[in-house]
Formats: structure tokens, sequence, C-alpha cells
């Protein structure tokens, strides 16, 4: 796991200590090592945190003759194979990493090279010869690729950070990616919130080559249905699947542990390592809440217990929460709305202590339907033919409930279903998960903001991934929007920058691309059952991990954010949120930032997720914005 940075400039003048500034500005995704790459024309940087190979595993790599050069921020995990394969075609391998096998790969194959691997990853090949930069990023993007093409210059960097360290690359907004971010809680590729800066799309390579940018897919899920075996079958098939995904995973020089939540997803995970390894080597993590509605420790125990993992856990209150917030924004280059970012920090910051490398269950709702927006959008199918008379009744109703500060308090999840069930698809998934849609930024903007903006949608980009999949069913076109936006760039995103602020390395075993294409091959039904969700992974471990799992509702991984601001907080967003510095900053309109914070303070509407998204672009203004 490392950072990545380099750049090529076309008057031939490229320099050691430029890239060295661009890849210290990446030192905590990679503390263990640096090294660079510069002729002419292009610089090649990069960082190490090391996993595999410690002994030559440095980077930049070359081939025999030194016409390729590579920098790789990931894991190939299915780099033994492959090398034995390469081997039999002539190649000759120097080292035992599986960076090496990314340049043979090339060599062998071009860019079909990419099809061959199954891994995170991103990584920039320079090909000597052809004159050619080869950029490509994983199938699910779980590892971050960036880019910006400046006055002649060509930069690409794990982090947008680093490439500010590049003198012509600007921090100049992109008000588009603010909308975007305001109505998602994350920006969706391919913008970032910077204007000259872009990510390149998982599943994709770019080609520079004499200043031109080519960008291709070279992986897309499909979906279609096996009809031809029994549930039992699918079942045993699924297991033996994520089992051979898992064990892939444990491959490490390194202390190795499992990100424990106590939901069915983490647990498979140990439920399968447990068939691998003695469950004493398995070493488990979790963290704990004061408050109870957001506190799954005690399901945590519970798996740890019952297949006798070392497990640690580590309690947190409301204080502790907010202590952490100025230093997980300092690492946030692009802001996130998600709450759960600071509880995933805590809990990466805490699992580093003991291990490198950490596997999770990332992937698992998306997959197989775990979101309960999932069910609520058959319910939504129905609510669509309910009389608009009585819609209104409802909605009258809903807004008489107290207002709570639980998670998923009764009163969040009505007034959320009601709030997206006014749209239609592929809309109003993102209106039950996002933040302001583009009738409340309308209201919240700035006029001045409002006229930039105007005729632009937000949602624009979930109607682009509904029309690729067209031809599929609604759930199944629901699911790749999952895949696209959500999942890439709010939850890996996340994993992504909270474990490498911590020099750990995150692994996902569900998203090997093997054990996704099975998955996305079965019928619908077997992934939610009416409004069952996630239900032919439920059945699957039955025997497996204890029933109080599988059956429990779920809670989420969140953190008590209307209670932050409500207390540890209340000043710090009272202190943003006064009106003349709203003004000033121009970007809002005070009059409704004001009444967002008021109405919360309170107890008049439950504003948690609204305040919070704004929370986190002001903290992340103030380090990242130009002055």
């Amino acid at each position: 796991m490392c950072g990545i940075c380099g750049y090529i400039t076309e008057k031939g003048n490229a320099l050691r200590e430029q890239v060295q500034n661009m890849a210290k500005a990446l030192r905590l995704r990679g503390p263990d090592d640096e090294g660079y790459y510069v002729n002419a024309s292009i610089a090649l940087g990069h960082r190490r945190l090391s996993i595999i190979d410690l002994e030559s595993g440095h980077q930049p790599i070359t081939n025999e003759n030194a016409s390729i050069w590579l920098v790789f921020n990931g894991e190939i995990y299915n780099f033994h194979p492959l090398r034995e394969q390469l081997k039999t075609l002539g190649h000759n391998f120097a080292t035992k990493s599986d960076s090496e096998v990314i340049i043979h790969a090339y060599e062998e194959y071009g860019e079909d090279c990419l099809k061959y691997f199954n891994g995170m990853f991103a990584f920039a090949l320079w090909d000597e010869e052809k004159e050619r930069l080869f950029l490509a990023r994983d199938r699910f993007g779980e590892k971050p690729l960036y880019y910006a093409h400046c006055n002649g210059d060509f930069c690409f960097a794990s982090e947008p950070k680093a490439l500010f360290a590049h003198p012509k690359v600007s921090k100049e907004l992109d008000l588009r990616s603010l909308s975007r971010y305001l109505a998602y809680e994350y920006v969706p590729w391919p913008h970032s919130m910077f204007k000259h800066i872009r990510k390149l799309p998982p599943a994709h390579y770019l080609i520079y080559e004499k200043g031109e940018i080519k960008i291709s897919r070279y992986w897309d899920p499909q979906f279609r249905s096996i009809t031809s075996t029994t549930e039992e079958e699918i079942s045993e098939e699924l297991l033996k699947r994520l089992k051979e995904a898992v064990k892939l995973r444990l491959i490490s020089d390194v202390p190795l542990g499992v990100f424990l939540s106590g939901g069915i997803d983490s647990s498979a995970i140990v439920a399968m390592m447990a068939e691998l390894i003695p469950s004493k080597q398995i070493k488990t993590f979790s963290i704990a809440f004061e408050d109870k509605s957001f506190d799954e420790s005690h399901y945590a125990r519970m798996v740890a217990n019952h297949f006798d993992t070392d497990h640690s856990e580590h309690a947190f209150n409301l204080a502790a929460l907010s202590d952490v917030l100025p230093e997980i924004t300092s690492y946030m280059d692009e802001p996130l709305g998600d709450g759960s970012l600071m509880a995933t920090f805590l809990l990466a910051k805490f699992t580093r202590q003991k291990v490198t490398v950490a596997l999770g269950g990332d992937g698992g709702d998306e997959l197989f339907a775990g979101y309960p927006t999932f069910a609520a959008f058959r319910v939504a199918n129905i609510y669509e033919h309910v009389p608009k008379p009585f819609q209104a009744a409802i909605s009258w109703a809903a807004n008489l409930l107290p207002v709570s500060t639980d998670n998923f308090s009764l009163d969040f999840k009505i007034k959320q279903f009601l709030k997206g069930a006014r749209y239609q698809n592929p809309m109003r998934n993102q209106a039950w998960i996002g933040s302001f849609t583009p009738d409340e930024q309308q209201e919240l903007f700035s006029s001045d903001v409002n006229r930039e903006l105007a005729g632009f949608n937000p949602y624009s980009k979930l109607t682009e991934l509904e029309n690729e999949h067209a031809q599929d069913s609604p759930l199944n076109r629901l699911t790749y929007q999952y895949f696209n936006c959500y999942l890439t760039d709010n939850i890996l995103f996340k994993v992504d920058r909270t474990s490498m602020a911590c020099s750990l390395e995150a692994r996902s075993p569900f998203l090997d691309h093997t054990f996704a294409e099975y998955v996305c091959s079965l019928p619908e039904y077997l992934r939610l059952n009416g409004l069952k969700t996630k239900y032919i992974l439920k059945r699957s471990l039955t025997s497996k991990i204890p029933s109080e799992i599988i059956n429990r509702r779920k809670k989420g991984f969140g953190i008590p954010v209307a209670k932050l601001i409500l207390g540890g907080l209340r000043e710090e967003f009272k202190h943003e949120f006064e009106a003349e510095k709203i003004k000033r900053e121009g970007f809002f309109n005070p009059n409704f930032t004001s009444k967002l914070l008021s109405d919360h303070l309170e107890g008049k509407k439950d504003n948690r997720k609204l305040l919070w998204t704004l929370m986190m672009f002001q903290l992340w203004s103030k380090n990242y914005l130009s002055t």
C-alpha cells in the first residue's frame, strides 16, 4: 500500500525536487520508503507502506533493460500464479513483489494486462520506447487516482494534495462539484472539488501520449440470471467463492486483522478466515459508543466469542468524537459528508496499533441489496399509487412526529422516505441517502452562486448510469448506481483516506471481482426477496454465524451527529454558521443556514444530515481552498 505521483512536461525539464515535493504530501500513505525516477520528460515518485516483499519491493521498479518504469499503489492478490504463467512465457523476475508482475504482464499483453489482475490498485507505467504513460485503476475504485492537465504538464497522484505541490495545479473550486457534493455528500467521479483536477474512474485506464489523453473502460459488471441450480447449491458456491476471496487477501508479510462491526458482512469475513487459519491467530477490532442507539460492540463481541478470536475493543464518548474532528478533516483534501468518517478513522487508528493490514466487509451491502433503501425502493413503487390526498395526509402526520436524535429513529426514517418518494427513479434513492436536493439547493445557495449554476442538475450522473444499463431490471440498475456512486466515492474513499492517514492497509474480500461477477449473475430475488435484504447471503451463513447476527436489524456504522451538534460541537457549528461569516464567504444564503441550525438546536427539526454536510464543507474549505 502506497502513494504514487508524477508528471510529464513537454518542455523536457522534469525536476527531481518537484516530484519529491509531491511525494512528501503522501508520506502518511507510505511511511516506510520513498523512491524516484526522473528523466528529461517524466518524473515518477513513490511512498511505500511495506506489506509484501519487504526486502526487494522498492519502487519505482523497472524491467531488465530499464525501458519500462512503474509506480504502484495497492495489491495484486493473484500475483503468484501470474508470475509463474509469465515465467513460462520467458519473462525473468528480479524480485518477489506483485508490482513486478504488472510490468511483465504489460510487456506480454499491453493494456489487456488489466484483465488478468485480481486486486485493488492504482498505478502509473511509463513506456520509455513509446513515450507513453499508462494509468489504471481497479474495478471498484478501492484505490484513488487523480490527474490534471495544465499548461503543457500532465500530473497525477493518489490524492489532490500531492498535485498541489506542482506549481501549475491550482486549488480553484468547481462550483458544479460543490453542488454535486451537497447532493451526494461526496463528489462523484470523474469530477473533483477542484476545477482542474479529475478522478480516473474505476475500471478505467488512461493513456497519455504526445500530449493527448485517451480514457477507456476495461470492465463493467453484467447482470444475468442463472436458473439451473438450487438455492442450496448456490449457497455452497457462494461461500466457496467468498472463502477463496478471503484467502487471497490473507497474503501478507506483516500482521493482519479484521474490522469487526458485528454486522453480517464483517462476521462472514471472520467465519471464512476461521476455516483458513486458527481462530486464535485472527485479530478482530471494534469500537464502542456510549450512545446505545449507535453502539454495535455487543454484536462484535458475540461474533468474536463465537469464533474465539483475539478481540480488541475501544470505547469512545462524544468528547472523543469532537476532539478528533480537526485531525481527520485536515487529511481530507475533498470533503465527505458521511458522519461515519470519524468512526472509521478512530477504528483504523486503533487497529493500526497492532496490525498493518485489516480486512473489512465493504461491498456486501451493495452486492446483496443490504441497505434499507433497497427495501424502501420497493415500498416506494407501491406508494406511488397511493392517491395524492392520502399522500398529503401522510406527510402532515409525519411532521407531527416528535423529533429524535437516535440512530435511524422512526421520525427520521419516515421523513427521509417521504423526501425521496417525491422523486422518480433514479433520483429517488439519492434523495434518500444524500443531503440537499436540487430544490433545497436553490434555497441554500446565494443568489450569485445560483446564477452561476443556472440550468445545472447535480443528479445528471444518475440518468447517465441509468441509461448505461437500461436493459437491466430496476433493482439491478439501482445496484449499478450504488456500485458507481456511493460505493466508490463514499465508502471506498472514506476507507482509503482514513486507513492511509493511519498507515494501515484495508482490504475488501466482497470486492473480489470474480466473486462480484458471480453475485451479479444470481436471480435478483436471491439478493432482495420481497423486503428481505441479503437473502442468499444470510441463508448461506445460517450454520456459520450466530442466528442473532443473521436476524438482527441493520444499524449502520455511524456516529451520533445530531447529539454532537447539540452538545460537544455546538459552539463550532454556531461559529461556522454565523450569518455575517456565511455572507462574507459568498456561497450560501445566511438566512437559510441560520434557520437550519436554529431549528435543529431548538428541537423543531432533525437537520443532522444537512448541517453535517455543510459543516464538513466549511472545515474543508478552510484547509484547502485558495485564499
